[in-house]
């Protein structure tokens, strides 16, 4: 436990997300998302892996919330289903979903534990994609909508709301390259969703703003620094354009109400007036999920990055440095709300033996990020707080359960809970750094 303490009033928490863990797919009214439908056509995810059952969150928060409790943090990111709370994602509400988030909440809080909800964490309606999804302009508006009533149930209880997490996995990996649902593979229609999202941030800021929404208000972006892997001036412009498209892509539009430029890049969306006036909503906070850098190589084939510390079970790099050039890279470029981590993390390849995970590689994952991020604080990022993906062993989308990146090891046979070295030192270090 190296790092020096945090800046007071730093807030500790554990992040998840509705899909990966509630199951209860068609219990109580939920409607099918595109999740369900994706994950249920073969080959799409790994064993042909659903999230119908997932962590059995749905019936167990009771005793995840008191798992949150005993690692001494003081926050807790979670997602709300919108096929749960409004099936179709349009017209008929669902009580029963609405309620059940209702009692999440006010689970959290008996606790001490501070709800930030997140709007969308990538299970849209089927209902609406049905009709079009994020390629239309008319989701947009139904998201607006969606995110006015959530805000008006919850946003009195809630600390935060973030109306997306990571767009650019929705837009790309969703719509771009087919690895996410609903499938799609079309860069130029994979520029007008992430168009959409954009808008449809906005368009929710609007709404819930209106509505007189008390809690803080923001937008979740995943982001890595990146490297040119030569100094060749091909790997330098590889480099410019991989951070022009996953960084600058969605923090252009909703700081300087504009897309980037950068060398190769030739695809972008269609705009409509007045759309960046719309998307550039002041934020309360921006979070920002880090897990590795982008390594850019032009070369055929492509010249591998060193791995100096190692990979994780995802095969991505441990390169924790790379969090603190994130951040004062973008502190210099952007006027900056206050910023949260909102997911960092390791998928490793965890074994349970008696009752016990020694999870060592994880551990050192977490302490020199959180030593990376102490340094960025330090050179002045007004960085609020520090979410670990994730609470739970979960479903990893299309690695369906094959990856496991909880500090909590669950049994999906028997739903079991047992929380591994990394959860007692996460708890013991947030102890010492209050």
């Amino acid at each position: 436990m190296t790092v020096s303490k945090f800046p007071s009033g730093f807030s500790w928490g554990v992040a998840t997300a509705a899909y990966q863990i509630e199951g209860a797919a068609r219990e109580d009214g939920r409607g099918p998302s595109i999740w369900d439908t994706f994950s249920h056509f073969p080959g799409n995810v790994h064993k042909g892996h659903t999230g119908d059952v997932a962590c059995d969150h749905y019936h167990r928060y009771r005793e995840d919330i008191d798992l949150i409790g005993s690692l001494g943090v003081d926050a807790y990111r979670f997602s709300i289903a919108w096929p749960r709370v409004q099936p179709l994602g349009r017209g008929a509400w669902n009580d029963k979903g609405l309620d059940f988030y209702d009692r999440l909440v006010d689970r959290l809080l008996e606790k001490g534990l501070r709800p930030h909800a997140t709007l969308y964490h990538w299970d849209l309606p089927q209902g609406l994609q049905d009709i079009g999804g994020w390629a239309t302009r008319e989701t947009a508006q139904r998201f607006a909508d969606y995110a006015e009533v959530m805000g008006k149930r919850l946003g009195d209880r809630v600390t935060a709301i973030a109306t997306h997490n990571e767009p650019w996995c929705t837009a790309v990996l969703g719509h771009g390259i087919g690895q996410f649902a609903p499938g799609a593979r079309d860069f130029q229609l994979a520029a007008q969703v992430s168009h959409h999202l954009l808008l449809s941030h906005g368009l929710a800021m609007q709404a819930m703003r209106a509505a007189g929404v008390k809690a803080q208000l923001g937008i979740v972006l995943n982001q890595s620094s990146t490297t040119p892997a030569t100094d060749s001036q091909a790997d330098r412009d590889m480099a410019e354009r991989e951070y022009a498209t996953f960084v600058r892509w969605f923090m252009d539009p909703i700081f300087l109400k504009r897309y980037p430029k950068a060398p190769g890049l030739d695809i972008y969306p269609v705009v409509r007036e007045n759309d960046f006036e719309v998307i550039a909503q002041p934020l309360d906070f921006l979070g920002i999920n880090y897990y590795t850098r982008i390594w850019a190589s032009s070369a055929k084939p492509p010249v591998p990055a060193p791995k100096l510390m190692g990979e994780n079970d995802m095969g991505w790099e441990i390169y924790p440095q790379g969090l603190t050039e994130l951040l004062l890279k973008v502190n210099a470029d952007y006027k900056l709300p206050p910023v949260y981590i909102t997911e960092n993390g390791m998928a490793n390849a965890d074994v349970l033996e008696g009752n016990q995970v020694n999870d060592q590689p994880r551990i050192e994952y977490v302490r020199t990020h959180l030593e990376a991020l102490r340094a960025a604080i330090a050179a002045g990022v007004d960085v609020r707080g520090y979410f670990y993906w994730s609470l739970l062993d979960n479903y990893e989308w299309n690695s369906g359960y094959d990856k496991r990146f909880g500090l909590v090891h669950v049994d999906y046979e028997t739903q079991k809970r047992t929380p591994k070295a990394s959860a007692h030192w996460y708890r013991d270090f947030i102890a010492a750094n209050r």
